[in-house]
């Protein structure tokens, strides 16, 4: 009773009350945070709810909803009659509002540095999608949040700078192409990637890898909407971050304004000492936007390269198939853990089904501990292509193993055919399963020696030698095209029916057959997109 008396005097007492008023108390209480550095997030919530309730945009409450984001970034804020401000140590964003309280333009700009418009922030502003909006700020927000004082802010955003020139001359070189596919290749065989140049509201981000198979399905997208594509594109940004110890930097470009170009046509590149450099308490950062679960092995030998060590009190270390299933946005529903192992479903657009199991055992050894890799340090330019070159490598065996882990929604009610998926070094995995028409154990060896190549070796009793090469070589083929061992078994289960269904006019084709062409006369291609 008394609590429903309380309610009513409120609602008796705020019921002649405007909403600005409204908006006007709920600001003040917020000031009165217990933490002067961020506004009471309950409050917040309940600031946010008052907006989104009255859709209608006035200049009051547009004003309101940006002091909020920018108190949540830790950004001051300040406003005259139709402009806001929002500002960090190194950056700044003006929007210029109408008489209504409607966005009417957004530039952003560093300290000191004539402003430019961001267009992606105005479209959020203007769709009232100030929750994105607030994401999208984050991003430069984290990008120039630097530590330090004023000198040292100063030097270290000058260093910066520099290695994002550099970084830009060699993704330049030789110049950008322009088709689909040509840029495709940059991103996976690109000194640095594809280097999407720096806009005010969005830091510059090398793209590093994405697998085939991601570019078949999303063909129809432009290179803009595929990068955008997050699950699809391996991208990380380079920053600069503090640390406790001294490293020296580059104050200047290393690559001259026209470069002699080496062998492999890329520009040379000066040695540290060679420029104007400083010895500062920071390193450069490889920041993953989505980390990367790597192999132990890896994480050593990105140290051994950059000569700065990845604190291992970052690192939570497991078994790599399962950092790849928390990772995997595929995952629609968990395994079927049994005696030790794990077990996959694959289910088959056209009709079909895997099974693929993990003995946890052989997943559990010491070399194939993994930790999800968030970002890397770094000291030289030299270093960025030997780091992507590895977590490349990485990539593209993380993207073989989880083309088994994908465990189907609505699995069919009786499996095809059984595999057994275990490591055997760092850089290849088995695939043991049954031969067909034969009661004998075949495996296949897919080894995975550098980023750009795979290679494929069938063992097992059963087979007429001739017909082992070309298994192999047309399995290897499939394999890095659609880069899907259940694609790929698939294709080689077939392969093996017809083997050993009718041995003798098997090997003869075999005998005959190009490597290119499958034995229906298609080109492996064409199976994939049958598969």
């Amino acid at each position: 009773m008394k609590k429903n008396t309380r309610i009513s005097n409120l609602h008796r007492k705020f019921a002649e009350r405007s909403w600005n008023d409204t908006f006007q108390l709920v600001r003040r209480c917020m000031e009165k945070s217990r933490d002067e550095s961020k506004p009471c997030e309950l409050i917040a919530r309940a600031l946010d709810r008052l907006q989104e309730v009255l859709q209608a945009p006035t200049m009051d409450n547009t004003k309101s909803r940006l002091e909020m984001i920018a108190k949540r970034q830790g950004m001051d804020f300040y406003c005259t009659d139709v402009t806001c401000y929002l500002t960090a140590d190194i950056f700044y964003l003006e929007v210029l509002l109408l008489p209504s309280g409607e966005v009417q333009d957004v530039k952003m700009a560093l300290h000191r540095e004539r402003p430019a418009p961001s267009r992606s922030l105005l479209r959020l502003l203007r769709s009232n999608n100030f929750s994105e909006f607030s994401v999208r700020l984050g991003e430069p927000f984290a990008q120039y949040n630097i530590p330090g004082d004023s000198e040292t802010k100063s030097k270290m955003l000058k260093s910066i700078k520099s290695l994002w020139k550099d970084l830009q001359q060699i993704s330049d070189m030789p110049k950008e192409p322009k088709c689909f596919e040509a840029q495709i290749d940059l991103i996976n065989n690109g000194r640095v990637g594809f280097l999407m140049a720096e806009k005010q509201d969005y830091p510059p981000s090398l793209y590093f890898y994405i697998s085939p198979n991601d570019c078949l399905k999303n063909s129809e997208l432009s290179l803009e909407e595929l990068l955008e594509f997050k699950p699809a594109v391996q991208v990380n940004q380079a920053t600069i971050g503090v640390g406790d110890l001294i490293h020296k930097l580059q104050m200047t470009s290393l690559i001259s304004e026209a470069p002699q170009l080496d062998t492999h046509s890329c520009p040379a590149v000066a040695a540290l000492g060679e420029v104007s450099n400083e010895t500062l308490p920071a390193c450069f950062l490889l920041r993953l936007k989505t980390p990367i679960p790597v192999l132990s092995h890896i994480v050593e030998r990105v140290g051994q390269i950059t000569g700065v060590t990845i604190p291992d009190c970052d690192l939570q270390w497991a078994p790599l198939p399962k950092l790849l299933i928390n990772a995997s946005a595929s995952a629609k529903s968990p395994s079927e853990p049994l005696d030790g192992q794990e077990i996959f479903t694959v289910v088959f657009p056209e009709g079909g089904m895997h099974t693929y199991v993990l003995a946890d055992s052989s997943w559990d050894a010491p070399a194939q501990r993994a930790a999800l890799l968030a970002s890397v340090p770094f000291t030289q330019l030299a270093h960025v292509s030997a780091v992507l070159e590895l977590l490349r490598h990485q990539c593209v065996f993380n993207t073989l193993l989880r083309s088994c882990l994908t465990q189907s929604a609505s699995p069919a009610s009786v499996c095809d055919l059984h595999f057994e998926v275990r490591p055997e070094s760092t850089t290849s995995i088995s695939v043991t399963f049954c031969q067909p028409h034969i009661d004998s154990l075949a495996v296949l060896l897919v080894n995975i020696p550098n980023p750009r190549q795979i290679t494929c070796q069938l063992f097992g009793g059963g087979f007429y030698d001739s017909s082992y090469p070309m298994l192999d070589e047309y399995t290897s083929m499939v394999l890095t095209s659609c880069m899907s061992i259940p694609v790929a078994m698939r294709a080689l289960y077939c392969r093996l029916e017809e083997t050993t269904s009718c041995p003798t006019t098997a090997v003869a084709e075999n005998d005959q057959l190009s490597p290119e062409m499958d034995t229906d006369g298609h080109s492996p291609a064409a199976s994939q997109s049958a598969a």
